[in-house]
C-alpha cells in the first residue's frame, strides 16, 4: 500500500454506507477453494529474509518475480504472450528503476472475450538502514490470495477470462498497474472489472474493507447482506462515508481512472504498516484465510451475474 496516497477525504458525504457480508463460508468451502497450508506457506516464503523486502529493481524483487512465475506454471496459469513477464522502466526523481509485472490468465468457459483482472502487487520497501522490510501483510498476503485464485480455478474454471496480475512498483506510485493499463496486451474494452488485493491478513476487529461498491453500485449485490463468524466485510473508504478515502490508494487506481469498475479489498493500517515488523508471525492466519475465501466468494457472485 502506498503510504502517501492514504489521505483523508474531506469531501466525503456524512452518510455511512457500511454493510456486512457472509458468503456462505464454512470449513467445507475453505477446503474446496484452496489448501490453507499451501497459501500460508507462500506468504511465509515471500515475506522471508531471502527476498530482502522485494524492493523494485533489487535481487529480492527478481527472486519474487521468479517465484510467482514458477507458481503460475505449476497452477496451470498461461502467459498472455510468450512469457509471463511484462518488463518496463520508470523514473522516480532522477533514479531509474527496472521493473517487471508478472501476467497470466485463465480462459473463461462461457465469455472468454470478457476479462476480469485480479491483481496484487509484489514489491515492498526492501532494506533500509540494515533492516529488512519483509512486507508480510503488505503485500505477500495479496500474492497468496492470487495463488489461491489460481488453485481454485483448476477445479472451478471461471465463466469469464481472468487475468492474474502481480504488479511491480506499487510502493513507488502504482507504476506497474499504470504501465499495464497504458500498454495492455488486449483491448481495453474487454475488461469488465478489476479486483485488487492489498493488505488482507490482519485486523484486530476482524474487519475487511471493500472499496468500490458504492462507486460502482451494480456491484453491491455481490457485496451484501449476511455476517460470518470469521470476518466482517465492510463497504467503505470510498468517499461515501466519513472515513479516509482509499480510492487512489493502490493498484486499482489506474483502472478507476480509465472508468473501469473495481473492488479493492484491504484492512486498516496497523502498527507494523511500512515497518520492518510486518512479518509473517504477525499475520492473523484465521482472519487471512477467511479474507481470501470471502474474496473468492464475492468473485464467484460477480462472475456468475455478469
Amino acid at each position: 500500500m502506498i503510504q502517501f496516497l492514504r489521505i483523508p477525504n474531506l469531501l466525503g458525504l456524512i452518510l455511512i454506507s457500511i454493510f456486512y457480508l457472509s458468503v456462505g463460508y464454512s470449513q467445507e468451502c475453505k477446503k474446496q477453494y484452496f489448501e490453507k497450508e499451501t497459501i500460508l506457506r507462500h506468504v511465509k516464503a515471500l515475506s522471508s529474509d531471502q527476498f530482502e523486502g522485494r524492493h523494485t529493481g533489487t535481487i529480492g524483487a527478481i527472486r519474487a518475480k521468479k517465484y510467482i512465475i514458477n507458481q503460475f506454471h505449476s497452477l496451470g496459469v498461461k502467459p498472455i504472450k510468450k512469457t509471463f513477464e511484462q518488463p518496463f522502466i520508470f523514473y522516480k526523481g532522477k533514479k531509474e528503476y527496472k521493473a517487471t509485472n508478472v501476467l497470466g490468465y485463465v480462459k473463461g468457459t462461457c465469455e472468454p472475450k470478457k476479462i476480469i483482472v485480479i491483481c496484487a502487487h509484489y514489491d515492498h520497501l526492501g532494506v533500509r538502514k540494515g533492516k529488512i522490510f519483509n512486507g508480510a501483510d503488505d503485500n505477500a498476503s495479496g500474492l497468496g490470495a492470487l495463488f489461491a485464485f489460481a488453485e481454485y480455478f483448476k477445479t472451478h474454471p471461471p465463466k469469464h477470462t481472468v487475468v492474474l496480475a502481480a504488479f511491480d512498483g506499487e510502493e513507488l506510485g502504482t507504476k506497474g498497474s499504470s504501465y499495464f493499463m497504458n500498454n495492455l496486451p488486449f483491448s481495453e474494452d474487454r475488461i469488465l472489472l478489476n479486483i485488487n488485493m492489498d493488505m488482507i491478513s490482519r485486523s484486530d476487529k476482524k474487519e475487511l474493507y471493500v472499496v468500490g461498491a458504492n462507486i460502482n453500485t451494480f456491484l453491491k449485490e455481490a457485496v451484501c447482506c449476511v455476517n460470518s463468524k470469521e470476518i466482517k466485510l465492510i463497504s467503505g473508504h470510498d468517499g461515501y462515508d466519513n472515513k479516509d478515502s482509499w480510492v487512489y490508494a493502490s493498484d486499482h487506481t489506474p483502472f478507476h481512472k480509465k472508468g473501469i469498475p473495481f473492488l479493492y479489498f484491504g484492512v486498516e493500517d496497523h502498527d507494523d504498516y511500512h515497518e520492518p515488523t510486518d512479518v509473517f508471525e504477525k499475520i492473523n492466519q484465521d482472519f487471512y484465510i477467511a479474507s481470501v475465501s470471502t474474496i473468492i466468494s464475492v468473485f464467484n457472485k460477480i462472475d456468475s451475474q455478469f
